[in-house]
């Protein structure tokens, strides 16, 4: 069942990113069919079964819900998507947590999170309004703290597919901030969105 997921999952993306370029009137269908199939691979690889699974599936849940909230053209909708993403940044820390965390990775990853979190506000900061510099510097923040807390868990417990999924479901995001910020244009999406589905399948099959 996870191939056949993961497969439907690949698919849509293709379709979406496809759609993106060609018919933007399809993305939403497409979008949400590629985000419905991260859920279907997570509960097909057993995120019931444990605390550290239920963690990830309501991560995912949330993306979903942040990936919806995204395809409406409206400031509410993008500030109602950061937040339904950092929720699931969230979940994924809290996740990450109780599967198990090793403080010399924390620390180890601490620092290169960091500076990259520093850089990327400073790169964004110029492009944005009154209105969304705090939740944009809360979103950075959590986001960073997702991420570090994934190489913890990994060197606890070693799943390298936890951290690449955390690091490109983050690079996605620079992404996503640059098309609606800086400078809008299909090549954000043309590599944002692999990048996201990528990190998205790759959280949702580690509880197997």
């Amino acid at each position: 069942m996870i191939p056949t997921a993961v497969g439907f999952t690949a698919l849509m993306l293709v379709l979406l990113v496809w759609s993106e370029a060609n018919r933007p009137r399809l993305r939403r269908l497409f979008k949400m069919l590629a985000s419905s199939g991260f859920l279907v691979v997570a509960v097909s690889a057993g995120a019931y079964d444990s605390p550290y699974g239920r963690w990830i599936l309501v991560g995912l849940a949330c993306s979903w819900l942040g990936d919806l909230l995204l395809t409406v053209d409206a400031r509410s909708g993008f500030l109602g998507g950061l937040l339904a993403f950092a929720l699931a940044h969230v979940a994924y820390g809290i996740g990450f947590t109780v599967r198990g965390l090793a403080v010399g990775w924390l620390l180890g990853a601490a620092i290169p999170v960091v500076v990259l979190g520093v850089a990327v506000v400073r790169w964004l900061r110029p492009h944005l309004g009154p209105i969304l510099r705090a939740p944009v510097l809360a979103y950075v923040v959590v986001i960073s703290v997702m991420v570090i807390a994934a190489f913890g868990t990994v060197g606890a417990d070693p799943d390298w597919r936890i951290a690449i999924g955390a690091v490109t479901f983050s690079l996605s995001d620079i992404a996503v901030a640059r098309n609606r910020f800086v400078a809008p244009g299909f090549v954000n999406r043309a590599w944002g969105l692999p990048l996201y589905y990528l990190g998205q399948v790759l959280l949702a099959v580690s509880p197997s």
